[in-house]
Parts: structure tokens; sequence; C-alpha cells
């Protein structure tokens, strides 16, 4: 996964998985979502992001299962 942040845009990326982009498909009028041919999301596109979200800190945090 990766994420990136274009400050001269104020556009946030996160791309899930790197195959081909089928189609995009807007969720509203600042996000959008890359799908691959079988529909299974690969990525998100939000413009305005810093209005949209916090864009001062980026946390990533796993949750491992009991066991």
């Amino acid at each position: 996964m990766k994420i990136k942040y274009f400050e001269d845009t104020d556009t946030a990326h996160m791309e899930l998985s790197d195959h081909p982009v089928s189609e995009t498909r807007e969720i509203s009028e600042n996000l959008y979502i890359d799908l691959d041919a079988q529909g299974n999301v690969l990525g998100m596109t939000i413009e305005h992001a810093s209005v949209q979200a916090d864009m001062r800190e980026l946390a990533f945090q796993r949750i491992t299962a009991a066991g």
C-alpha cells in the first residue's frame, strides 16, 4: 500500500494494489475510487484532502489476531 499527498494540488491518493485500473468511479465531488476489471478496489483519491481530513499526520496500526 502506498499513500501519496500532493501538496500543490491538495490531493491524497491511496494505492492498495498496483494492478491495472479498469475504471475510476466518482463517489462524491471530492472522492474517487479506482477499480480493476473485476470491480475490486485498487485505490482512492481525495481532492481538497486538507479540508476532508487532517493531513498533518498519518498513523498506521496493525491489529493482529489473538492467538
